[in-house]
């Protein structure tokens, strides 16, 4: 029970409220400057910047920062799994399997870079 205190769950959603705080200041900050660099980036450039200059410790963020880590593994087993499923396999061809997901993964990325890019010259173009 002492887990999950009173006390236990306020700092949880403390220190996730901050980091939700410098997430949204990085979006911001990139929509106002209006550098190409995704909010999310800026946000943790940020806070480095406040970890580098000992305005917050990292240890004031850490259970906050442990929760959101810990469900990123949600993202990340189902593939895990399906390696214990095909271990030959991967053990074969997994230079071709690695070769086809880097190849897929570039085209996405740049198919993705050039669709934005074309829209916002679109959209320039339009409010012009």
């Amino acid at each position: 029970m002492n887990r999950f205190s009173f006390k236990h769950i306020a700092r949880l959603l403390i220190e996730l409220v901050v980091l939700l705080a410098i997430y949204f200041l990085g979006t911001q900050l990139a929509v106002w400057v209006a550098w190409p660099i995704p909010g999310g980036v800026v946000g943790l450039g940020l806070l480095l910047a406040t970890f580098a200059t000992g305005l917050v410790k990292p240890a004031a963020l850490q259970l906050g920062a442990g929760v959101l880590m810990a469900e990123m593994l949600l993202f990340f087993i189902p593939a895990l799994m399906s390696l214990l499923d095909y271990g030959g396999l991967v053990r074969n061809d997994g230079w071709r399997i690695l070769l086809v997901i880097g190849f897929s993964t570039l085209s996405v990325m740049l198919v993705t870079a050039f669709t934005v890019e074309m829209v916002c010259r679109w959209s320039m173009r339009r409010e012009a």
